[in-house]
């Protein structure tokens, strides 16, 4: 399978709403309204929407909390909703996601999207709408042959609309791509491969390419990634660097994604149901090439870096044990406590390498704690931040983005816990109550120096039944939120 960017589907607009004749009789089409208590003059199709709103004894107000659908005469599809700007993001495209399901349902060639916003603007209604009918219009990789392969949405025409939201297409192939590497089996996604899909993209986006190899972390004295990757057959793993440089950007970002592409946990063996899905333990990588991918598209005046860590952890006689001392690439000797807390120790390595160009900002995204997952469950994830400035933005760009993130502390005391008798630095705690989120964003903080710089733990990379703008259980979280960051930063340049 190549690792292309997906094919989305043709992305149309006119500045006109069409009337039910000059929709296709058979035509599948979703009618974006502005929220409000009655149903406008000028609302496509108003008598039909108007009879089913009768016979459900539904009052209009009540399109902007569900979506509603009716046939027309012609065997044609109808889908109606209201969009409310005083409703936040997420909620917006959580009600788009759900309207547009249930055309997507039939799998359609084509989709007609008639914004009817009055006198309102129509450009914030119609990119919501468009970011989330491309991205779940394209269906993931799939192996079960009891199914057909769905059908891909070929064409998505937007009606009302002057301009082409190029937003909206450049954030929905970047989170298509993430939650397309994510979902892929571990046996297809080694570290090899997984570099030779990174190369075949950074050639087709003309990205510049460096691969850090084992053999040469090994000699560089990276001894926190080599400990996880050395448990591993292959000698696949890599720290591999691809890089967008625009003309006159306005700062240099570096973007560090954990890619562990398969975590048994190591000698620390994970039980059978806990190493269930562990293949999207790379999900923080597959978010940071999406951001990169998005980025690209819209030009984002950036210089950006993505570090990507990509390894197994495995078990093996070479493996990591408990008790183990080994350095950093920075010279910190870390006490290896926990086989199966492997993430920071790729990243701690990442991070130091990364920060060597003294980036202006750096931000890095890892599948790291399952105590992050108890505290927010999988509709949020924690994000720890060098400055409360920088906090908040990061809150804002969740927002914004419609992938809602949360300020965790991460005060010097907590780090008693990751006290040492051997070594600088015990890398986790073996208490069952400890706060290991806040104990992971102390530690690589270590590796991070006095940079600006947020650490996104993604306890909504994966979410049963989808989140937000996204349908599938793998949810490309990050992408949207890291594309909307480095616009609001880069303003503040």
């Amino acid at each position: 399978m190549s690792l292309s960017p997906p094919m989305l589907a043709t992305l149309q607009t006119t500045s006109t709403l069409p009337d039910a004749a000059t929709l296709a009789p058979m035509s599948h089409a979703l009618i974006v309204l502005p929220a409000g208590e009655e149903v406008p003059a000028d609302c496509p199709e108003r008598p039909l929407l108007l009879a089913t709103l009768a016979r459900r004894r539904i009052d209009a107000e009540e399109l902007a909390s569900e979506a509603l659908s009716a046939n027309t005469a012609g065997g044609g599809l109808r889908v109606w909703l209201m969009v409310d700007a005083t409703k936040s993001t997420f909620e917006n495209h959580a009600l788009l996601r759900e309207g547009l399901a249930i055309l997507l349902d039939e799998e359609p060639a084509a989709i007609d999207v008639l914004v009817a916003a009055g006198a309102a603007s129509t450009d914030w209604m119609a990119g919501l709408s468009a970011y989330v009918a491309l991205a779940n219009g394209a269906p993931l990789p799939n192996r079960k042959h009891k199914d057909d392969a769905p059908t891909p949405l070929a064409t998505l025409r937007l009606h009302g609309v002057a301009a082409l939201p190029e937003q909206a297409r450049g954030l929905a192939e970047g989170n298509h791509l993430a939650r397309s590497l994510t979902v892929l089996p571990p046996n297809e996604l080694t570290p090899a491969a997984y570099r030779a899909r990174i190369a075949t993209l950074a050639q087709e986006l003309g990205w510049e390419l460096e691969e850090f190899d084992l053999a040469r972390l090994r000699e560089m004295g990276a001894g926190a990634f080599v400990s996880v990757a050395q448990g591993s057959e292959a000698t696949d793993a890599a720290i591999v660097r691809v890089s967008l440089i625009p003309p006159n950007a306005k700062g240099r970002v570096a973007l560090v994604g954990k890619g562990i592409c398969f975590d048994t946990g190591g000698h620390n063996l994970k039980s059978a149901d806990s190493m269930i899905g562990m293949h999207e333990d790379m999900a923080g990588s597959a978010a940071v090439l999406g951001i990169l991918v998005a980025a690209t598209r819209l030009a984002l005046p950036l210089r950006i870096d993505a570090w990507l860590a990509l390894a197994s952890n495995d078990i093996s006689p070479r493996a990591s044990r408990q008790g183990d001392v080994v350095t950093a690439l920075d010279g910190t000797t870390i006490e290896i406590v926990h086989t199966d807390a492997e993430g920071r120790m790729v990243l701690a390595d990442t991070l130091a390498l990364a920060g060597r160009d003294e980036p202006d900002l750096m931000v890095d995204f890892g599948t790291l704690t399952y105590t992050m997952i108890q505290a927010l469950g999988c509709r949020y994830s924690g994000v720890f931040a060098s400055s409360d400035a920088l906090g908040a933005l990061a809150v804002q760009a969740g927002s914004a983005s419609g992938e809602r993130v949360c300020t965790f502390p991460m005060d010097a005391d907590y780090e008693d816990a990751l006290d040492s008798t051997v070594a600088d630095i015990c890398q986790c705690s073996l208490d069952d109550d400890a706060p290991d989120h806040i104990h992971v964003a102390r530690f690589l903080k270590r590796f991070v120096g006095e940079l600006s710089w947020l650490h996104v733990d993604l306890s909504a990379a994966s979410c049963e039944d989808g989140l937000g703008a996204i349908g599938t259980d793998q949810t490309g979280f990050g992408v949207a939120w890291g594309v909307q960051l480095l616009q609001d930063w880069a303003a503040t340049k």
